[in-house]
C-alpha cells in the first residue's frame, strides 16, 4: 500500500494526496547486494566479471579464490554451489552458478543500464537477425571452450600410463578445425566484433576463451583474425579492469604453438 501525505493550508474539499515513493535504488546499491566468487584466468569467471563491468555494476562483493589451493571446494563455496565450481554468483537470495546464466541474468535485470549486450527485437527484422547471430555465437562459444579444454586438460585427466600421442593429436586437430571456423566468422563480421558492428553478449562469452588461447601460445600468424580480435578487445575498459591478476604476474605458455 502506498503511503500518502496531505497538503496543508487549503480547504478540506481541495485536499489531495500525494504518494510517497520509495527511495530509488541505484546501480551502486544494487551491486552491494551481489557477491561473486571467482578464480583468476578462468574464462567462465571472466565472462561474469566483464558483464558486471559492462552493466556498470562496480562495487559488488567479490572473493578471489585459488584453484591451486582448492579454495573453490571450501564450505563457503559449496554452500552456494554444491558442485564446488567457480564462478558462484549471488544477488540477494538469487543464486546463479552457471556463467552463461549469470551473464544473461545481468543483461535482463539491467537491460537499460550500461552496454546493451542484446538488442531489442520488437519492430525490426534487422535487430532480430542480429539477435539470432549473437545467440549463435554465444552458444558456439561453449563448443570452442570445450574443445580447448579437452586439449588443455588431457595430461591432467588421463593417467600417464594411459596417454597416447595419437589421441592427443586428434584432440589438437579437432581444436584446429574449430579455430579455423572462428577465423572465418571474424572475416565475415564488420567492426571487429563477433556479431555485428558493436560489442555484444557474444564477445562477453567468447573473448575470455580467445584470450586464454593466445596466452597458451596460439600462433598469431596462423590465426591473424583471432589475434586482431584479441588485441582490439584487450584495451576495452571492461576487459582491462578485469584482466586476470595471475596473468600479470606469470608468463604465458607454448602448449598451442603447433596448433
Amino acid at each position: 500500500m502506498k503511503e500518502c501525505i496531505k497538503i496543508r493550508g487549503i480547504r478540506q474539499r481541495d485536499v489531495k494526496t500525494v504518494p510517497v515513493l520509495p527511495p530509488r535504488l541505484t546501480s551502486e546499491t544494487m551491486a552491494k547486494d551481489m557477491t561473486l566468487w571467482w578464480g583468476s584466468g578462468s574464462p567462465p569467471c571472466w565472462r561474469v566479471l566483464i558483464a558486471l563491468e559492462e552493466k556498470n555494476l562496480q562495487g559488488y562483493n567479490q572473493k578471489l579464490l585459488s584453484f591451486e589451493k582448492g579454495e573453490h571446494k571450501s564450505k563457503e563455496v559449496m554452500d552456494v554451489n554444491p558442485r564446488g565450481q567457480l564462478p558462484a554468483f549471488k544477488f540477494g537470495d538469487i543464486v546463479i552458478n552457471e556463467s552463461y546464466g549469470a551473464c544473461f541474468f545481468l543483461e535482463s535485470k539491467f537491460k537499460s543500464q550500461g552496454t546493451k549486450l542484446i538488442p531489442d527485437c520488437a519492430g525490426s527484422d534487422n535487430n532480430c537477425a542480429l539477435i539470432a547471430l549473437i545467440m549463435q555465437r554465444v552458444f558456439e562459444g561453449n563448443t570452442l571452450h570445450q574443445k580447448m579444454a579437452d586439449v588443455f586438460m588431457y595430461n591432467r585427466r588421463v593417467p600417464e600410463n594411459e596417454r597416447h600421442e595419437s589421441a592427443f593429436k586428434r584432440l589438437k586437430e579437432t581444436l584446429t578445425t574449430e579455430l579455423q571456423m572462428w577465423e572465418g566468422h571474424l572475416k565475415k563480421t564488420p567492426g571487429g566484433f563477433l556479431a555485428g558492428e558493436n560489442f555484444s553478449m557474444a564477445d562477453v562469452i567468447v573473448f575470455p576463451s580467445v584470450a586464454l588461447l593466445l596466452r597458451m601460445g596460439l600462433s598469431e600468424d596462423k590465426y591473424p583474425k583471432l589475434a586482431e580480435y584479441y588485441k582490439k578487445l584487450q584495451g576495452r575498459p571492461s576487459v582491462k579492469a578485469t584482466w586476470p591478476p595471475t596473468w600479470k604476474e606469470t608468463p604465458g605458455q607454448e602448449l598451442l604453438k603447433d596448433i
